[in-house]
C-alpha cells in the first residue's frame, strides 16, 4: 500500500468520443501540496473532477491515501473541493453555507456550527457568518468557501482555480494565504491553474499538463532550470524563452563544441546581453515595464528578446550586437521537443 496522498495509475477520460486524459500516472505525496499546471484544455479541471467522483474514469485507478476510490460516490471519498465560482448558497448565510455539508452527513447542529466557526476563524472571516453571500466580496466568498472544505476535515482538498476570480492585489494576498494554511494544515492538496506565477510561488511541486498527457513533473526550481520539453521551456517564463536552431544566426559564448544537427537552443530573455561586439541585428520593438524593459530583436529570420534595464534601453530601429553564454542555454531535440542532457 503506497504513503501517497494521491495516486492516479493510468488514468484515461473524456467526453463523448474525445479523450482528455490519456493514460496519465500522477503521484501526489502525502501533505504536499500540487499545483497542476497548463493552458485552457490541457485536462486540469478534468483531472480534479474525477479525483472528486464527479467524472467517470474511462481507464486506469484513483487512490487516496492508498484506498482504491476510482468507483466510490463522491460522498464516500473524504474530499473537498473549492470551486472557481465557489458554489454558495444564495438564500444561506454564510454560516450555514459553511455547516450545510456536515449536517446533510448527520453531524450534531451543535457541532457542525462549532466546528464551522473554528474553520472560518483560521481563515479570517469569523466576522462574516451571519451575512449571506450577496453580502460578501469576492475575497469574503473565497474564504467561506475554503472554510467549508476545512471544516469536513478531509483526506485530500482539491483547488479548481479558486483566485481567478479576484482582482490582482487581493490574489497575491490570497496565494500567500493559502500556502501559509497548506503548511499549518498539511492535508495533501491538489490546485488547478493556468496562471504560471501562482504555480512556481504556491507550489511544492508542478504537473505541467498539455492535451492530457503529462509534459513535466518537478519542483518550481526544476521546472524553471531545468523544463523537460520545449513546451514546458516556452510555457513558462514570461516573455518566453527563446528558441533558435542549433545551426542558427547566435553561437553561443563559450560552448565547447556545436551541438549535434537537429538541435534547438533555447535561453530566457535575461540571459541575452546587447553588446556591440555580439552577433548584430537590429531592434524592431521595445516593451517596458516598470524598472524592465524587454528589447525584441531580428537576427535574420529570428526574433529574440532580451530583458534589460528601462533605463538607458535600446529604441526601436537601431542596432544591437546579441551575445549569449553557454552555461545559460538549454539543448533540446527538434524532433521529439525532449531536452537533451
Amino acid at each position: 500500500m503506497t504513503d501517497a496522498g494521491l495516486v492516479l495509475e493510468g488514468v484515461s477520460a473524456g467526453y463523448r468520443d474525445a479523450r482528455v486524459l490519456h493514460r496519465l500516472d500522477l503521484e501526489v505525496h502525502r501533505g504536499e501540496l500540487l499545483v497542476v499546471l497548463g493552458p485552457s484544455g490541457a485536462g486540469k479541471s478534468t483531472l480534479l473532477r474525477l479525483v472528486a467522483g464527479l467524472h467517470p474514469v474511462a481507464e486506469g485507478r484513483v487512490l487516496i491515501q492508498g484506498r482504491d476510490v476510482t468507483t466510490l460516490r463522491p460522498g464516500r471519498r473524504n474530499v473537498s473541493m473549492v470551486f472557481q465560482s465557489y458554489a454558495l448558497f444564495p438564500h444561506l448565510s454564510a454560516l450555514d453555507n459553511i455547516t450545510f455539508g456536515l449536517e446533510v452527513r448527520d453531524v450534531s447542529r451543535a457541532q457542525a456550527r462549532e466546528r464551522a466557526r473554528a474553520a472560518a476563524a483560521s481563515v479570517g472571516c469569523a466576522h462574516l457568518l451571519d451575512r449571506r453571500p450577496g453580502q460578501l466580496s469576492g475575497g469574503e466568498r473565497q474564504r467561506v468557501a475554503l472554510a467549508r472544505a476545512l471544516v469536513r476535515e478531509p483526506d485530500l482538498f482539491l483547488f479548481d482555480e479558486p483566485l481567478s476570480n479576484l482582482d490582482p492585489e487581493l490574489r497575491v494576498e490570497t496565494r500567500g494565504e493559502l500556502k501559509a494554511l497548506h503548511a499549518r494544515l498539511g492535508v495533501t492538496s491538489v490546485h488547478v491553474t493556468h496562471d504560471q506565477t501562482e504555480a512556481l510561488v504556491m507550489a511544492d511541486r508542478i504537473a505541467v499538463l498539455r492535451d492530457g498527457r503529462l509534459e513535466q513533473l518537478a519542483t518550481p526550481d526544476e521546472i524553471w532550470r531545468e523544463p523537460a520539453t520545449v513546451f514546458v521551456a516556452r510555457f513558462i517564463g514570461s516573455p518566453a524563452m527563446n528558441l533558435v536552431p542549433a545551426d542558427g544566426p547566435i553561437v553561443p559564448h563559450g560552448m565547447p563544441s556545436p551541438p549535434a544537427s537537429g538541435r534547438l537552443l533555447g535561453f530566457r530573455p535575461e540571459a541575452v546581453r546587447l553588446t556591440g561586439s555580439g552577433t548584430p541585428g537590429t531592434v524592431e520593438r521595445v516593451d517596458v515595464v516598470g524598472e524592465d524593459a524587454y528589447a525584441y530583436v531580428r537576427l535574420a529570420d529570428h526574433v529574440l528578446t532580451a530583458r534589460v534595464p528601462a533605463v538607458g534601453r535600446p529604441q526601436p530601429g537601431e542596432p544591437a550586437g546579441v551575445s549569449v553564454s553557454w552555461p545559460d542555454v538549454h539543448v533540446f531535440d527538434a524532433e521529439t521537443g525532449r531536452r537533451v542532457p
